[in-house]
């Protein structure tokens, strides 16, 4: 306990002497962890826009026309029993030309002449959000298509494959750039950590001579870099805090447009800032104090 209290009082005496050294890497660390965390928001926010896009995909499945009401019920089971299917729907022959009347409005006098109902009974089908992924589509399709009784299947491919590209260019946008803050916070810290060391050489050469372990040294220096990290942390919560109420309750009064968008800022983020800080500025201090030989 001796020793943590010595090791605390240590690192807080550094954070005031070397001040402006600790401000410029707090202020460092904190422009990247908001960097991170507001690209981690924008593609939170764009998922959720693009999963509820995805929530209103659906799969018309069109039924032969020699498909009789046995063969209608049979599919209607199979579909509400397969547990990747959200929903289902059937059409009938005449509800569908009675869809296509009404589509047409006032037009609709050209079906006065057709005598059969040429329209096929059909599925209306929708997949459960985890499940909309273009291969997994594909390869639902070709087992539909199998199926007695079904005819054709129409969904749009196109539109789904941009869906899930877009999704994964975001995933893979946060995780590079998080990466690449990461090590740009443990270099940060791991230099400004050298720069103590050196400065407090001969206070640790007197500690040496007085029997001070390794760990003993080490600590001061662990606890500042976590000091310094939890001070980003909590600069760049504040500036988030900033930036989402201007643009929720401020930027509105410019651009209206923007109070239609529903922006998602879940309040753990506040909490995992600071945290995420120690962490990776405690990384960054950890390999700098292992890597000098004293």
């Amino acid at each position: 306990m001796k020793t943590f209290m010595f090791s605390l009082d240590t690192a807080l005496k550094s954070l005031w002497q070397e001040k402006w050294i600790n401000f410029l890497t707090i202020l460092s660390v904190a422009t990247g962890l908001l960097i991170l965390s507001i690209f981690s928001v924008i593609s939170l926010n764009a998922d959720a826009v693009v999963k509820r896009w995805a929530s209103e995909f659906g799969m018309i499945i069109y039924l032969d026309d020699s498909a009789d009401r046995t063969t209608e019920e049979r599919l209607q089971r199979e579909f509400t029993n397969d547990p990747d299917i959200a929903q289902v729907k059937f059409i009938s022959k005449n509800e569908a030309m009675k869809d296509l009347q009404n589509t047409l409005g006032e037009n609709s006098s050209i079906l006065e002449h057709v005598d059969e109902n040429p329209l096929p009974a059909s599925f209306e089908i929708s997949f459960k959000n985890k499940n909309l992924d273009s291969l997994y589509v594909k390869k639902k399709t070709a087992l539909i298509e199998k199926m007695s009784g079904v005819t054709d299947i129409q969904y749009a491919e196109k539109w789904l494959s941009s869906l899930s590209i877009v999704s994964a260019l975001l995933k893979a946008g946060v995780i590079i750039l998080g990466s690449a803050i990461v090590i740009a916070i443990v270099f940060i810290t791991y230099n400004t950590i050298k720069i103590f060391f050196y400065r407090r050489r001969s206070e640790i050469e007197t500690l040496k001579l007085l029997g001070a372990t390794r760990t003993f040294i080490r600590l001061p220096f662990l606890l500042e870099a976590i000091f310094i990290g939890m001070a980003a942390g909590l600069l760049s919560a504040a500036a988030l805090f900033g930036i989402h109420f201007f643009v929720t309750n401020k930027l509105p009064n410019f651009l209206p447009a923007v109070s239609m968008l529903k922006i998602i800022l879940p309040a753990v983020v506040y909490l995992i800032l600071p945290l995420a800080g120690a962490a990776v500025s405690f990384t960054g201090s950890f390999i700098a104090v292992g890597k000098i030989r004293y």
